[in-house]
């Protein structure tokens, strides 16, 4: 395993400063807790040793995302392992930011971003709605998605598709100075009648791939986007009888403010960092914000899955929730 390289800052500051900022490919093995935060770690230790002065694991690190029991029983204790990572990446002089399936208090389960600073814990922002089946792991948050930071400016939050929803902009235009998130896009699966099935995958995997890019346009500022690779399969919701079998979409990027891709690590090259210096702080914004709830244009299989998914995993978490 690799160890972490001489502190090299003890305060990060970031209005008008270049920073060099990493984001983190990961190919996690599903519900694996242990696993994820190792590869998590020596990943992280690259990007250090690389000079990365921020740095962003995926969302749902720890977990990967499936419809899959063991992805729901990796949820952890929101002060437990998943945080102290985040805490012993950022005792480098860094920051480090991450998403992971976290347990309050109250007993819920939340997709919660942990951006944690040398000197603690900055901030925390809970997706604001889950994602399909996601919603049978964990409940929606509420919450602005701003994190301020040492010395003054601020980052923004934002979460796979939480970059294709309007109201996510709203949140965060002219409000941060960057934004950092990460993403566990899943393909759609090559069904039957193929060609059709096939036009619609090209389709989303295109937009996965020009979401990033596209988000920073319309808010003017730097995008960190996190993300991870492999394949997955899992039962499909309310269809027993039907299986999932995709990868991850991907791409792992570093955008600036007017959209130009700085780094970017495509899901046919594995696991891995990109590393970019990164001009922090808002332009003026380059792409208009379309006036409906989506951003871009999900397709029929996406739509579909979005609402039913939705309801049938609501239902599930709330029948657990009450065991």
């Amino acid at each position: 395993m690799h160890g972490w390289p001489e502190t090299f800052c003890s305060t990060v500051q970031f209005v008008g400063t270049t920073r060099r900022c990493a984001a983190i490919q990961l190919e996690p093995r599903l519900g694996d807790v242990a696993f994820n935060i190792g590869r998590c770690r020596e990943l992280a230790a690259e990007a250090v040793a690389d000079g990365a002065e921020v740095v962003v694991l995926p969302e749902f690190f720890t977990t990967g995302m499936a419809y899959l029991p063991e992805v729901v029983a990796g949820a952890v204790p929101y002060d437990g392992p998943a945080l102290a990572l985040l805490r012993a990446i950022a005792a480098n002089g860094v920051l480090a930011g991450g998403s992971f399936l976290a347990t309050d208090d109250d007993g819920e389960v939340r997709n919660a971003f942990v951006l944690a600073g040398p000197d603690g814990v900055l901030g925390r922002h809970d997706k604001d709605l889950p994602t399909m089946w996601e919603n049978a792991a964990y409940v929606g948050g509420s919450d602005d998605g701003v994190i301020g930071l040492p010395g003054g400016g601020s980052v923004g939050v934002a979460l796979c598709w939480e970059l294709m929803r309007s109201q996510t902009v709203r949140r965060l235009a002219g409000r941060v100075d960057a934004v950092l998130g990460g993403s566990a896009w899943w393909s759609i699966p090559p069904w039957r009648p193929r060609r059709l099935f096939e036009s619609w995958e090209r389709d989303n995997r295109a937009t996965a791939i020009g979401t990033p890019a596209a988000f920073a346009r319309m808010l003017g500022v730097p995008l960190v986007h996190a993300s991870h690779c492999g394949e997955l399969r899992c039962p499909m919701p309310w269809t027993p009888c039907v299986s999932y079998s995709g990868r991850y979409e991907g791409p792992t990027s570093i955008v600036a403010g007017d959209g130009t891709v700085l780094a970017e690590r495509s899901v046919d090259e594995g696991e891995g960092i990109v590393v970019a210096d990164v001009e922090l702080g808002a332009v003026e914004p380059s792409l208009p914000v379309p006036g409906g709830f989506w951003l871009h244009r999900r397709g029929p299989m996406a739509a579909f899955a979005w609402n039913y998914q939705r309801a049938h995993g609501r239902r599930a978490y709330r029948r657990r929730a009450a065991a």
